[in-house]
């Protein structure tokens, strides 16, 4: 009687370390982008283990439980420290991460092949966990140290951005303690590029911090308000146009970037003088996004091409979203460089996808695979 082949084990899942949380005023928008994450990846070929980072910067094993993570009217998520808190070696070759809980002995929880680091702003999206990942030597998803740094930054990503040749709106920045130290000339500056001015921070994300300027004598308070998130401030010349956006995703195997069809945002509710944080994230009903924005074909070709000159301009790879504004003249001028956008299934970065044919599960693993197919260390 002939024997019969050993059945062959199955093949091992690549296990993926969803990140998310962290120290920036973004971590409730983090949470929900885990969420969507946690729910949309696909469990047969990926076996996940949720990290959060809390305000305090504790790394923690989360709950994988989706709706745990969900903004809703009554829940704003947070991480906190009740899981056991996890240690990430910091060596080349050794992606074993270890637990510690409280009175016990350090245990194994296992190597990771791919961390997915869905952190938004400060100490997330500016280089600073890209730079610690790098010395881990764990592939990640989405851009490096410099690309991260540099998008984060709204006065460099626009140095970078002119010296490259793309059109950016006027601006100024005022850095720590310049406006303390001669009002009175910065209140000029700013005069001379025309009301309105949207008054930043440097290195916030999520429209947090943002104030639209009519008129001068509200320029302090402005300023302030920025300062509460960063003591580097930018303010920008208002522009008059159409608010745009396009999605970005990166090649395989050293093929250019590709860009999906844009998508529009329009702020209905009259209670929100630009698209903030309250239009994004607690007013749905107050705006409207749509995709494929209604755009002539050269336009949309135009947009298309300009975010994708943006994102190689920075050395942003895996994803990003490049927001620009169409003026009345059929001008493309760039407003910013999102290197790790909102990614919840109703974000603008995945609905321009969808438009664009590929679904969230299946740019969850785009992204998750270009991450795998890029080395650490320079390349």
């Amino acid at each position: 009687m002939s024997s019969q082949p050993e059945p062959s084990a199955p093949a091992r899942k690549t296990r993926v370390l969803i990140l998310f949380g962290g120290r920036s005023g973004e971590h409730v928008i983090s949470c929900a982008t885990a969420g969507g994450v946690m729910r949309a990846i696909d469990r047969d070929r990926y076996e996940i283990v949720p990290v959060g980072i809390t305000k305090a910067g504790q790394w923690v094993l989360a709950a994988d439980e989706p709706a745990r993570w969900e903004i809703t009217a009554g829940n704003l998520p947070e991480v906190t420290a009740t899981g056991g808190e996890v240690l990430l070696p910091l060596a080349v070759g050794q992606r074993g991460l270890r637990v510690l809980e409280p009175g016990e002995f350090p245990r194994e929880l296992g190597e990771v092949d791919v961390v997915f680091p869905l952190l938004h702003g400060p100490f997330g999206e500016d280089g600073t966990l890209q730079g610690l990942l790098e010395l881990a030597d764990v592939p990640y998803v989405g851009a490096g140290v410099l690309a991260s740094a540099v998008g984060m930054d709204k006065h460099f990503m626009k140095l970078v951005l002119a010296g490259q040749g793309l059109p950016i709106a006027p601006y100024t920045v005022i850095r720590p303690g310049e406006w303390d130290r001669n009002p009175a000339a910065w209140t000029e500056t700013v005069a001379g590029l025309g009301l309105p001015v949207f008054v930043k921070p440097a290195r916030a994300g999520s429209s947090l911090g943002i104030t639209k300027v009519d008129d001068l004598a509200d320029l302090p308070a402005a300023i302030d308000e920025a300062r509460k998130h960063d003591p580097k401030v930018v303010i920008e010349a208002g522009v008059v146009g159409r608010e745009i956006e396009c999605a970005v995703l990166g090649g395989r195997q050293g093929e250019r970037p590709r860009a999906s069809l844009p998508g529009e945002i329009v702020v209905t509710d009259t209670n929100h003088d630009f698209y903030d944080f309250e239009a994004k994230y607690l007013d749905e009903a107050g705006v409207e996004l749509s995709c494929p924005a209604d755009l002539p074909q050269q336009l949309v070709d135009e947009v298309r091409d300009v975010a994708v000159r943006t994102f190689e301009a920075v050395g942003a790879e895996g994803l990003s979203r490049v927001d620009v504004f169409v003026t009345d003249e059929g001008q493309v001028v760039v407003n910013e460089i999102n290197t790790m956008p909102g990614f919840t299934p109703f974000s603008m970065y995945p609905r321009m996808w969808e438009k664009s044919g590929i679904s969230y599960p299946d740019l969850i693993d785009e992204l998750i695979q270009l991450a795998l197919e890029r080395p650490t260390g320079l390349r």
